[in-house]
C-alpha cells in the first residue's frame, strides 16, 4: 500500500467518525483490523490519526478562520475530512511537503467530493499555507 491509499482510508475513517461523532481509539482499531492490519503504511496511518485527533480543535479553528462564512459545522462531511487530514499534514508533518499534502487533498476531493469541492479545499489550504509560510 502507498501513502496515497493510506490517506484515502484515513479520510474515510475521519468521515465515519464525524458522522458518528465518535473519535475514540476503539473506532480506529476496528477500522484498522478491517482495512489496514497488514499495511506497510500502518505507522503513517497511526501518525495521521494521533496528530489529527490530538489537534482537532486547533485544526478546526484554522479551517473556520479561512473558510469565509463556511464554519466546519456546516461543511460537507467529506470536504471536512479531507481538510482535516491535509491541514494536519501541512501544520504538523515536517516530512510531508506542503505541495504534496495539497495535491493529495485536491485529488481526494475530485474523487469523493462534490463538483466544487476541489476548488473549495484548494482555496482553504492555500490560505492556511500562506499563514504558515508568513
Amino acid at each position: 500500500m502507498r501513502r496515497k491509499e493510506a490517506r484515502e482510508l484515513f479520510m474515510q475513517l475521519l468521515f465515519q467518525m464525524e458522522v458518528q461523532k465518535n473519535y475514540c481509539q476503539e473506532e480506529k482499531e476496528t477500522y484498522i483490523k478491517k482495512y489496514m492490519e497488514k499495511s506497510s503504511q500502518l505507522n503513517y496511518f497511526n501518525r495521521l490519526y494521533d496528530c489529527t485527533i490530538n489537534h482537532l480543535s486547533e485544526i478546526d479553528e484554522k479551517l473556520d478562520e479561512y473558510s469565509n462564512s463556511w464554519k466546519t459545522s456546516r461543511m460537507a462531511k467529506v470536504d471536512l475530512a479531507i481538510l482535516r487530514l491535509s491541514a494536519a499534514e501541512i501544520l504538523y508533518f515536517e516530512d510531508i511537503p506542503d505541495s504534496v499534502a495539497i495535491n493529495e487533498a485536491v485529488d481526494l476531493a475530485k474523487k469523493f467530493g462534490g463538483d466544487d469541492s476541489s476548488k473549495f479545499i484548494n482555496g482553504i489550504l492555500g490560505k492556511l499555507l500562506k499563514e504558515k509560510d508568513a
